[in-house]
């Protein structure tokens, strides 16, 4: 069969990595792809942006592609995948209106609190001075959210009232996140520990991933500006196996029979972030309609099934009638990013270090790269992500660690700590 797998970052060269181990692939292209994708065995980059559904259409059509799986958010909610049914093409992923889950935090937020769900509390602001005097009478720390897609780094979570205000008077002025932050969402701080819970659903059913943890900020001791992500780790001990049949229970069924409620049933990967409390109370912080990226990676080095046929299974509706085969031993990915990033950074410097071979136990995957001529370039922020498996957490660590120790290039920055919290 003949997949296209959407995106251009580390998540998508895993997937597609992982789409073309399954025996049924013959080609498997990715758009636009990076250095990594091209240089694959059994990839084939096709120059066309994520998020030029009608190109991406086109493109589908002419090649007979048999699934199309999507990675990114902004195709999705831009509604490639309606545009792909309509076609009558096999697209996985969650409808337009369904992607508002994560389209839309006013949007997220609302469908939580009539569903019942478990949430952090929160109000919906586009008046900056309501905003401000909610703020002032709630107190700090407090987390402020852009409404719309930011890349995941629309959310502040200021530490002072003071800083508070400024999030919102940049976002609801248009300066910081432009149309996507006309609405912000104020609401609680929530203390604990966070998991990344992902699984595959058709609608009706989900079949749970590995669980993972992710490191937002930049900088060691999750200290620093929030970011894409800067590393991750699977499985994530804080998601017990009590933890795990609740957050099944509380979280996800509820979702799938709420979208079913409101006509907008889900099918595709859903990411819930979720915050256990040091009572081992759930709150849900936010929906994906996605896998999460660093996640991805961690998690396609422990998966042993097909992941085109998971999906497959989801389109038709019957996840209840697979499993998954996972990987026992423990995956760690740290991300490799450019100076300067979550803010400005510099592109096009030579990558040196790369493993020349393939190995069994670990790999890196590309994010923000580009071929130039013979040489590999960066260009963007998180650059490569380095993963490896392990007997413990602290054996994948150190294996993932002696792997970008090799890697070179002027001004790579990447935290030297993740996967602290499962090793203390």
């Amino acid at each position: 069969m003949k997949i296209l797998i959407v995106g251009g970052g580390g998540r998508e060269h895993a997937l597609a990595w992982k789409a073309a181990q399954s025996p049924r692939a013959e080609t498997v292209f990715v758009a636009p792809g990076n250095a990594g994708t091209a240089l694959e065995p059994n990839l084939e980059n096709v120059d066309i942006a994520a998020d030029d559904v009608s190109a991406l259409l086109a493109f589908a059509k002419q090649q007979e592609i048999d699934l199309t799986i999507i990675g990114p958010e902004a195709p999705l909610v831009k509604g490639i995948v309606d545009s792909f049914q309509e076609a009558g093409l096999k697209c996985f992923g969650p409808t337009a209106q369904a992607a508002q889950l994560e389209g839309s935090k006013a949007f997220c937020k609302d469908f939580m609190a009539r569903h019942n769900i478990p949430t952090a509390e929160y109000q919906t602001f586009t008046d900056t001075a309501e905003a401000i005097a909610y703020i002032e009478a709630k107190g700090a720390p407090i987390v402020v959210k852009a409404d719309g897609l930011a890349a995941g780094k629309g959310v502040i979570v200021a530490q002072t009232v003071a800083e508070a205000t400024s999030a919102v008077e940049d976002m609801l002025s248009g300066n910081a996140f432009g149309a996507a932050g006309n609405r912000v969402v104020i609401e609680e701080f929530l203390a604990g520990e966070e998991a990344s819970f992902i699984v595959i659903a058709d609608g009706k059913h989900a079949l749970p991933m590995a669980t993972s943890q992710d490191h937002k900020a930049r900088d060691n001791g999750d200290k620093g500006p929030n970011t894409g992500g800067m590393g991750a780790y699977s499985p994530a001990p804080i998601v017990t196996p009590e933890i795990h049949d609740r957050v099944m229970r509380e979280v996800i069924e509820p979702t799938l029979q709420g979208m079913i409620e409101d006509g907008n049933p889900y099918t595709g990967f859903l990411y819930a972030g979720l915050m256990i409390a040091p009572n081992g109370s759930l709150k849900v912080l936010e929906y994906n309609c996605r896998f999460g990226d660093p996640e991805t990676q961690p998690i396609m080095m422990r998966l042993k099934s097909d992941l085109t046929a998971l999906c497959e299974a989801a389109l038709e509706g019957t996840l209840n009638t697979v499993e998954t085969d996972w990987e026992e031993r423990a995956a760690l990915g740290v991300v490799l990013a450019a100076g300067g990033y979550p803010g400005d950074y510099r592109k096009g410097d030579v990558i040196t270090g790369l493993p020349k071979s393939e190995l069994d136990d670990r790999k890196v995957f590309h994010a923000g790269t580009q071929l130039q001529g013979n040489d590999i370039v960066t260009s963007g922020g998180r650059v490569l992500c380095a993963c490896a498996l392990g007997e413990t957490i602290k054996d994948a660590q150190v294996n993932a660690y002696a792997l970008t120790a090799e890697i070179q290039w002027d001004g790579i920055y990447y935290r030297t700590d993740i996967g602290f919290k499962a090793i203390r």
